[in-house]
Parts: structure tokens; C-alpha cells; sequence
């Protein structure tokens, strides 16, 4: 796989060595064609690049000047293999030579002729060669255009465009927005920028989001894994040590793979959050892709299983394929133990679908950045926890006390516009006493709920305060299930809060 430049240079030495046969397995002939009349001014060589539309074009000419040969440039090529040593002929966009035929004989027979004279044919497909073409010369594919090509391909539409409409991107948006448009062509690419420019009137950051919602156009999507609509300013309680970790790893996350690579890293995989139901896990994959400002996919690995032989693993890799094309992304697997518990279960199925993402987690170079929440951590497999699978694990526990005032606070005056005295604010507190997050959100919601069936303007405290003294915790109905919860994450997972020492 290879980027312009080290494809380059790899067609440069084919020729030089006078293979008779190059295959540059790309859907991209313009970037080929540009790439070829460069190497035909740099090694001084004859190029000839046939095209069904523009025929045959003399690429050393520099000119342009075309020869129409009635669609059958074979013929051609022939005519110049005989009365020309060292000519080079390249056929744009060809099809129809995965196997035997017509077409893919009489290519057979060219290189014959250009073995004896010194000749090479270039053939540019995305499709595979017959074996006995594949024989006669050596391979290269042309990769579509990767980050330092994006970039520079960006910043000369900024160039040519910024006197004549507003662009706000500077160099980190750039290097951001070169990200977003992994795994397009130059020419797609190049048309996203100008109708994004035309129907915004300009280039504001805000439009990097729109990048991705590109992607869903040009990749099938699979029906396991969807996107999840995501708020840009989300406001979020409590898992100070979960929030830090999220701000510090955004940068390394965007950073460029050569800064990487110089220090021997990789960009951030993902994370695992264990803990107490209810607590935010799930609101926490939100809050990475809010942050980061990326999409956000569910992935449902449970609705991958089939009951027919070999369609389980073939979703698997579908779905990771679909993910892969979407990056940079954020990708969250609600509850993975059920899922993978299944996989792990004794049938062959279930270990080859579990050994499928475990290799895609362990060795994806994709810019996708994993959130998993667990509630019954002892049902994973144990290869999950291995190193380099996970950037970290957080244990997500009840809320303490400043973090029940904190979000009391946030759904007094979200759902009811109140705001409580102190004093007021402390028996809540002490009344919350292990009370998961979404059980605050609850009773208050039920209050707010209350407001509006019966047409209140407000809402006094002793009111609210019996929806509190009304509701039972999760941890009052399930203290064994919070007690072995806890043992396993206070002592194998870092704590998503900063707790104080008591």
C-alpha cells in the first residue's frame, strides 16, 4: 500500500528496470495520469496514456496532442512495441481482465512483443489480474490520498478560494479537517469542499462537522451499527478524573501518525467504563464524541449472530470495515459483557466473532476510538484487559456528595428553572445518600412532570423534597450487586471521580 510519492518512485524503478508488465491497482487514472506525464518529464522517457474518451495522448509531448485509434489500443500499442525500443504505453481505467478472454489474451500477446523490445505496458485497474497476465510484471497500488496529501490538497483550495469567500480554518483545523476526509478520492474530496463552501458562503469551523455526515453517503451502511445524534454542549456532572482524561487525550488523538511514530505512540484506542448502572456510562461515550467533536456509532454486536454458517464472522468484518471507513470516529458497545460473554460461550462461531474484534481492537490503525461500558465485568473474556487493547479502564461508582449537589443543581433548574438555598441544597444531598445519577434525574423529572399536568408556576421545597424521601435508590434494591461491583473496580480500574480521602 502506498501513498502518491512512494508509488511514484515504485513505478520509477519498474521502468527503469524495463519491467514489461506494471498493474497500479487504483480507481483514481487522474492522479495516475498526472503522475505519469511527471515521470515522463522527470526520466525523460516516451509515455503514451490511452483513455476511452481522450484516445491515445503522448504525455512527453507536453502538448496534448491526441491520436484517436477507434477504442482498439492494443493494436496500437502493438504498432509501437514493433518500430520503438523502450516504449512505454499505459491503458487507463481498464476492466475485464480477471480471468481469461478476449481482451486479456490479446494484453498476453502485447507484453510479448514488449519483452523483446524493451517495453512496458502500465495497466490501471481496481480490479484483480488474470494469473497468467499477473506473471509477466510486478504490482503497485496507489492508496487514496493520506494525511500529509489532504492537507496540502486543502490548503490549495484555501488558496485559491480565500480572497473570494471567508475561510476560517487555520493550521489545526486543517490538519483536523484532512482527517475527517480519510478514505475519500482527490476529486471527491475536492467536491465536498466546494459545495460545502458554495452552500455555506465560506468556511466557518463549525462546518468540520459536516465533513463526516459526507461519509454515510459514500459507504453502505450496515445494519449493527448506527449513528447516534449528539449534542455539541452537553452539560455533564460529576467524573472530574473521566473529564480530565477526555480534554488531555484529545490532542494526542489528532495528533499526526509522524509525531507519533517519533516517540514510539499511538493515538488513544479507547476506553472501558465499568461501574454502577445508572451512573453515566453510556452518557460518557456522548460526551467523547461531543468533546471531540467527532460522530458517534452504536455498535450492537449482539445483532451480528446468525444462525447460518459463516454469516456472523462476515457481519463482524462488514461492520468493522464500515466503522474503519468512517474514521475518525467515536464507536460505543452498550453493555459489551452480553455480547461477548455469548462469544465466548464454548460454540465456534461465537470464539471466531470474538477473535475477529479482539484483532481488529488490538491491530486497527484506524483513528477509531472505542467506548465500552460493562455493568458485570466478571462475564468478559479475559483477553479484553489485555495491554494495548485499551487506553484505559474507569470504575464508575455512585456519586459522591459535591457530585449529587452538583447535578441536583443542574435538573433543579434544567427541569423546574429553580434554584435552592444552601441549607436546602444539603438535605437533598443527605437525602440522595446512594442514589445513582439517573435516579436524581428521575425524581426530579417526576416532579417536573407533576408541574406540568397540573399547570404549577412553581414548585416549593418541602414539595420536591417528598419526591426524594418517596423514591428508592438502585443501591437500596440492589446492595449485593453495588457491593461486588465495587470490590472489582476500586481495586482494578481508575476512579472516573476524584474522590476525597476519607
Amino acid at each position: 500500500m502506498g501513498n502518491y510519492i512512494a508509488t511514484k518512485l515504485e513505478i520509477k524503478n519498474y521502468l527503469f528496470a524495463r519491467v514489461p508488465l506494471i498493474v497500479i491497482r487504483t480507481s483514481e487514472r487522474e492522479r495516475v495520469e498526472r503522475m505519469m506525464r511527471e515521470i515522463s518529464e522527470e526520466m525523460r522517457i516516451n509515455i503514451f496514456y490511452y483513455t476511452d474518451v481522450k484516445q491515445v495522448i503522448a504525455l512527453h509531448s507536453g502538448n496534448g496532442v491526441s491520436k484517436d485509434v477507434d477504442r482498439d489500443p492494443l493494436s496500437y500499442a502493438q504498432e509501437l512495441f514493433r518500430k520503438n525500443r523502450g516504449t512505454t504505453f499505459v491503458i487507463g481505467d481498464v476492466r475485464r481482465i480477471s480471468d481469461e478472454n478476449a481482451f486479456s489474451r490479446e494484453i498476453l500477446d502485447s507484453l510479448y512483443l514488449a519483452m523483446e523490445t524493451a517495453g512496458t505496458m502500465v495497466l490501471v485497474t481496481p480490479d484483480y489480474v488474470w494469473s497468467r497476465l499477473a506473471q509477466f510484471g510486478l504490482l503497485t497500488v496507489l492508496d487514496y490520498p493520506d494525511e500529509d496529501e489532504r492537507e496540502n490538497q486543502i490548503n490549495k483550495f484555501i488558496a485559491q478560494y480565500n480572497l473570494k469567500y471567508p475561510i476560517e480554518w487555520d493550521a489545526e483545523a486543517i490538519h483536523k479537517a484532512a482527517m475527517l476526509l480519510r478514505g475519500f478520492t482527490e476529486v471527491q474530496i475536492d467536491n465536498i469542499l466546494i459545495s460545502m463552501l458554495v452552500s455555506n458562503k465560506g468556511l466557518a469551523n463549525a462546518n468540520l462537522t459536516d465533513l463526516t455526515k459526507q461519509k454515510s453517503k459514500l459507504y453502505a451502511a450496515v445494519p449493527c451499527v448506527e449513528e447516534v445524534a449528539v449534542s455539541a454542549d452537553m452539560d455533564v456532572s460529576g467524573l472530574d478524573n473521566l473529564k480530565k482524561w477526555i480534554k488531555e487525550r484529545k490532542k494526542l488523538f489528532f495528533i499526526s501518525d509522524d509525531i507519533l511514530e517519533d516517540y514510539g505512540l499511538t493515538a488513544p484506542k479507547g476506553v472501558l467504563l465499568v461501574g454502577i448502572p445508572g451512573c453515566g456510562k453510556s452518557y460518557s461515550a456522548r460526551l467523547f464524541a461531543s468533546e471531540w467533536e467527532l460522530p458517534l456509532f452504536r455498535f450492537d454486536i449482539g445483532s451480528i449472530y446468525d444462525k447460518w454458517m459463516g454469516e456472523s464472522e462476515r457481519k463482524m468484518r462488514a461492520a468493522l470495515t464500515f466503522i474503519d471507513n468512517m474514521a475518525p470516529c467515536v464507536v460505543w458497545i452498550d453493555e459489551i459483557e452480553k455480547a461477548l460473554s455469548v462469544s465466548d460461550s464454548g460454540n465456534d462461531t461465537g470464539k471466531r466473532v470474538l477473535g475477529e474484534f479482539l484483532y481488529w481492537l488490538q491491530e486497527s490503525a484506524s483513528r477509531v476510538f472505542l467506548v465500552a461500558t460493562a455493568n458485570n465485568i466478571s462475564a468478559l473474556p479475559p483477553e479484553l484487559f489485555r495491554k494495548g487493547r485499551f487506553s484505559e479502564i474507569f470504575f464508575i461508582d455512585l456519586p459522591t456528595g459535591e457530585e449529587r449537589r452538583e447535578t441536583i443543581e443542574l435538573y433543579l433548574y434544567k427541569c423546574l428553572r429553580k434554584h435552592l438555598t444552601e441549607s436546602e441544597l444539603d438535605i437533598l444531598v443527605e437525602m440522595s445518600e446512594g442514589y445513582s445519577y439517573s435516579d436524581i434525574e428521575s425524581v426530579i423529572k417526576e416532579a417536573a412532570q407533576y408541574r406540568l399536568i397540573h399547570q404549577m408556576k412553581q414548585l416549593e421545597f418541602e414539595e420536591i423534597k417528598k419526591y426524594f424521601e418517596n423514591n428508592i435508590s438502585f443501591a437500596n434494591t440492589n446492595p449485593e450487586t453495588i457491593k461486588s461491583i465495587r470490590e472489582w473496580g476500586q481495586t482494578r480500574a481508575v476512579p472516573a471521580s476524584i474522590r476525597k480521602h476519607q
